[in-house]
């Protein structure tokens, strides 16, 4: 580490906090179902002494407590104990803690059993983690970025270490779902991967955040369109005593959060975030020039005690450019030569309106969402002329949606129906030429289709022997009019069953079984030849999914639990490329546009493994995560064997832990370090045939065999990240500097090409155009002289970032 690092690590560990005794936990209790106050519940302060009760309309207030980490526990006869945990009280602002209480199903007369640090719905008993906003601020290496906190938990993979897809159970990156308070967003990535879910930057703002719900099974039935994983975004409310806000300066961008009150029953959170990635960049000579920008808000307003009405916003805007002046070395001509400029944007906007019955309440969701794809290359970067234009890539996803929901508890039972309605339309214009197995095509076409989608959807769950079991049962069918094979909802017939029986107050069995059914990607649906939609006459169906899970899960008494889980994944109708020649799950981790080309749904696949997990909530100043997964991931390659797929990670296994410091000079001083260690995802070698020069004049690197589908390995990951945080508590506002660095002891993740073997002049920069090895042979079968190039990144990222709360 150098020297300055030292400096900043001395400072933050000698500065002092100035600590007042004025931070302010206020909140209102409600029924869970029908929004009615609970009155005179009992509010309490973990470990301080500190309580109140609440009023008759379910308010509540607690004073004088110092800045601090907090967990308040909300109790009364009739109800479940419910627990929020690990609250960040200020001196500038109140700590605003709604809480909902849910009726109890046990007599009075039963004992209350003290409510779990973790969190656990009749729906989905097993494979549900909730992730605290607290967790995300604070993980090592996570840059407060909830695509990379998630690593650290079981069953979950990276692929390249400056992205963020998620590829969970050795499913593909498109294979996950996003809700903002029950608003679906199709990608929470900036620089998104049409087709696909991961891109290298998150959008979403963590301060927006409350807590985060990640289905890794076990899906609920009012979550479609899913194989993988559902994460449910809980947003908090904004102040509603004045206006407020926030300011974050991070290594390559800056955020203003404002909130506050608009009248008496209105609130809102906004934000704005602009890097300044590209600047930074230019000034390292990278060849390439990212930036990004992105909006979030969120206003709510509350008409009465029955009816509320929420606003969801978040949008982007994306440059990708060329810096033509890094062209010095091999690595920065390499990737001159190959990467397109790509500007893109995309928005979600929703309403969300909650009516609350006496047994229940209806919710309705209208959202529209919006995603603009471009990517153009000049042959030689050279766009004097449209006739060096050898890629034109324009395309835009558009989806208007309405789902409403009834969720009512009668005679025991938790009920929740509804149905979905989507209006899609979605339009592409491709120029480019690519490299096949039987020479070189052009595809060159425009396309536009609209889509109607719809899904009706049912869950029922009841508890029995005295809480002891839970049992769950639901289903969906889904349908759209692209098609007679996609048009009957039968065939999209989605059961699913959970189950959860407490062997003791500490030992609890989970299980569950399900179908689901997924989409292709539009870029499959809209992909032409002579106007013809070629995937749709080549019967392209709904992706379904078989899932089994199972697992035996442990809570102590010190707010850690510990999880063993097996599951077992079985999928159908995957579409197999058919230039390609593989199945596109294989696809999905890298810039660009997975899907635009000819398919057909044939692909079986599985994954199946065994998963670990320790988890200690904040105790006594200590936090951390143990996890181990063992798994396999398989899809059938052309011959309809199954080989490994691309994110066939055997063993992965994390080590987070923290400290929180209470007393003396290191008061209010978190200090966190994370290991992460993943064996080696399956690589496909290139083409012998990648150095022809027809081929290579065309693309221009090279390109891989796939009759030789993942029969290679790359290297394991094996990296340490560090965190330091140290704040400072004020009267009208707060200091929080932090110090992240990603990959500490430099692990360098291979990642092999090959370039031209080229002329160096006396500066060691390759001069020249390529060198043909075999000038005397007929024209198709020259080639040229290569060499390989490694472009992996093994160097350590620092991040110091200041926030600034007012």
């Amino acid at each position: 580490m150098q020297y300055r690092y030292f400096i900043i690590l001395l400072f933050l560990f000698m500065s002092s906090s100035l600590s007042a005794q004025s931070g302010i936990i206020k909140g209102v209790v409600t029924n869970s179902i029908n929004n009615e106050p609970v009155m005179f519940a009992n509010i309490l302060v973990e470990n301080t002494g500190t309580g109140t009760t609440t009023d008759i309309d379910g308010n509540y207030e607690i004073t004088g407590l110092t800045p601090d980490l907090y967990t308040v526990t909300a109790s009364y006869v009739g109800f479940d104990e419910v627990s929020v945990f690990e609250i960040q009280v200020f001196n500038n602002k109140p700590a605003i803690v709604d809480i909902q209480m849910t009726e109890s199903a046990v007599g009075l007369e039963e004992v209350v059993v003290k409510a779990s640090p973790f969190k656990k719905t009749e729906e989905s008993p097993v494979s549900l983690r909730t992730i605290g906003v607290s967790e995300i601020m604070r993980n090592p290496g996570g840059n407060r970025d909830i695509s990379l906190v998630v690593q650290t938990l079981p069953g979950v993979t990276s692929s390249a270490s400056f992205r963020n897809d998620l590829i969970i159970r050795g499913g593909a990156p498109n294979e996950n779902r996003f809700y903002l308070d029950e608003v679906e967003v199709p990608t929470i990535n900036h620089f998104a991967t049409q087709g696909s879910s991961g891109g290298p930057v998150g959008m979403i703002n963590v301060n927006f955040i409350r807590e985060v719900d990640f289905y890794s099974a076990a899906f609920p039935a009012n979550r479609g369109n899913t194989l993988s994983s559902v994460f449910g975004f809980k947003l908090r409310d904004g102040r509603d005593d004045r206006i407020g806000g926030s300011f974050t300066v991070g290594s390559s961008d800056l955020n203003l959060t404002l909130e506050g009150p608009i009248g008496e029953k209105t609130t809102f959170l906004a934000s704005a975030r602009q890097s300044y990635l590209g600047f930074l960049f230019e000034l390292l000579e990278l060849p390439f020039l990212p930036t990004y920008n992105d909006f979030q808000v969120k206003v709510k307003h509350k008409i009465d005690q029955k009816n509320e009405i929420t606003f969801i916003g978040l949008g982007a805007i994306d440059q990708f450019e060329l810096n033509l002046d890094a062209n010095d070395t091999e690595e920065q001509q390499f990737l001159l030569n190959v990467l397109p400029v790509s500007p893109q944007w995309n928005y979600t906007n929703g309403l969300v309106y909650k009516h609350y019955q006496d047994n229940g309440y209806f919710t309705f969701v209208v959202s529209r969402n919006m995603l603009n794809n471009e990517a153009f290359k000049y042959r030689d970067n050279d766009d004097s002329s449209e006739d060096n234009l050898i890629l034109n890539y324009k395309s835009q996803e558009i989806e208007n949606k309405v789902r409403v929901e009834h969720t009512v508890r009668k005679n025991g039972y938790k009920i929740n129906y509804g149905f979905n309605y989507e209006f899609a339309k979605y339009n592409n214009s491709t120029f480019n030429q690519v490299v096949t197995p039987n020479g070189i095509l052009d595809i060159n076409y425009a396309s536009e289709f609209s889509l109607n989608k719809y899904g009706l959807f049912g869950q029922i769950s009841r508890k029995y022997m005295e809480d002891r079991l839970i049992l769950s049962a639901g289903l969906r069918v889904d349908a759209n009019d692209y098609s007679d094979d996609m048009n009957n909802p039968l065939e999209q017939f989605s059961p699913r069953f959970s189950a959860a029986y407490a062997l003791s107050s500490d030992f609890i069995l989970n299980f569950n079984v399900g179908r689901y059914h997924q989409l292709p990607a539009y870029t499959l649906m809209g992909y032409q030849e002579n106007g013809q939609f070629v995937n749709k006459n080549n019967g392209l169906k709904y992706i379904s999914n078989n899932q089994i899970v199972g697992g035996l899960e442990y809570n102590t008494g010190s707010s850690s639990k510990i999880t063993l889980e097996a599951y077992y994944k079985k999928y159908e109708d995957y579409p197999f490329l058919l230039r390609d020649s593989l199945t596109i799950a294989n696809l999905g981790a890298d810039f660009g546009v997975v899907g635009n080309e000819p398919a057909e749904s044939r692909s079986e696949g599985r994954s199946y493994g065994l998963e670990f997990l320790f988890q200690q909530r904040l105790f006594k100043g200590f936090y951390g995560i143990a996890s181990y997964t063992l798994g396999w991931s398989e899809f059938e390659d052309k011959n309809g064997r199954f080989v490994p797929s691309s994110w066939d990670s055997r063993h992965i296994a994390n080590l987070t832990l923290g400290k929180k410091f209470e007393k003396g000079f290191l008061k209010d001083v978190e200090i966190g370090i994370a290991y992460r260690y993943q064996s080696a995802l399956p690589l496909t070698p290139f083409s012998t045939d990648s150095d022809l020069v027809v081929n290579w004049d065309v693309v221009g690197q090279g390109f891989p065999d796939y009759n030789l589908l993942n029969t290679q390995r790359n290297t394991a990951v094996n990296s340490v990240d560090i965190r330091i945080d140290k704040k400072w508590f004020y009267k009208q506002w707060s200091l929080n500097l932090y110090l992240d660095i990603q990959n500490v002891n430099a692990n360098a993740v291979s990642n092999p090409t090959i370039v031209l073997d080229r002329p160096l002049d006396e500066n060691n920069t390759p001069i020249g155009g390529g060198v043909i090895a075999n000038p005397d042979a007929p024209i198709s079968e020259q080639r040229y002289l290569i060499k390989e190039l490694d472009t992996g990144a093994g160097t350590p990222l620092p991040t110091l970032g200041v926030v600034v709360e007012f």
